[in-house]
């Protein structure tokens, strides 16, 4: 039996508050100062399914989301996802009639992570707060489009998938895009990595099939 389990043991069995204190000591020891703890993970947030929709009376590929997931998301976890789907259309409508600054345009992404409009403050007040010592992130969310689902051109999600690992945060996700004027069509696969500290995110490699 290796020396360190059988002293281990015999502290545990012997002395249960000092194992206690020993314990502590450990993770206190090898916990790396100014990052958030995860638990590792690997999630199915978004994918398609054939739903019947009453309105037009036929069944659709539609968006679904992981709503348990969502009650139960980490602060680093929920930007990461915010921040893909910022990019990329989601079922987005406006909410009533189109307000003439697109203010209103509501997503079904942003909607179950609770974050408001597309480009909202609320939106990107979540985003520059985490992602505030990412210059290169900052600057791409400038452009933040506001982009319904009847547009002629526009890209949506077919899957997203979200896995965690200490403080590495992983977001892959597949996307297909059209141009209904010309008749085309695209697929891509990407895999954006992020990096978690105790307050914020980075970004640290981002990939790209196509």
């Amino acid at each position: 039996m290796n020396p360190l389990y059988r002293f281990m043991k015999f502290i545990e069995n012997k002395f249960p508050i000092m194992m206690l204190m020993l314990s502590l000591i450990f993770v206190s020891t090898f916990t790396l100062p100014g990052r958030e703890i995860h638990d590792d993970k690997k999630v199915q947030f978004l994918w398609r399914e054939n739903i019947y929709n009453e309105e037009l009376d036929d069944t659709i590929s539609s968006i679904v989301i992981d709503t348990a997931y969502c009650r139960s998301i980490t602060g680093p976890e929920k930007a990461a996802l915010a921040y893909v789907a910022t990019f990329v259309g989601n079922e987005c409508w406006w909410d009533g009639n189109a307000a003439r600054d697109r203010s209103n345009l509501k997503c079904k992404i942003l909607t179950a992570l609770d974050l408001g409009y597309q480009c909202s403050d609320t939106h990107f007040g979540y985003l520059r707060q985490w992602f505030r010592d990412d210059a290169k992130a900052m600057l791409k969310l400038e452009d933040c489009p506001t982009t319904p689902f009847t547009a002629t051109i526009q890209e949506t999600f077919d899957s997203i998938n979200i896995s965690v690992s200490g403080d590495v945060i992983i977001v892959e996700f597949s996307v297909t895009g059209f141009n209904l004027r010309e008749d085309l069509d695209w697929h891509r696969k990407e895999e954006i990595t992020f990096r978690s500290y105790a307050d914020k995110l980075i970004i640290e490699k981002e990939f790209s099939d196509n």
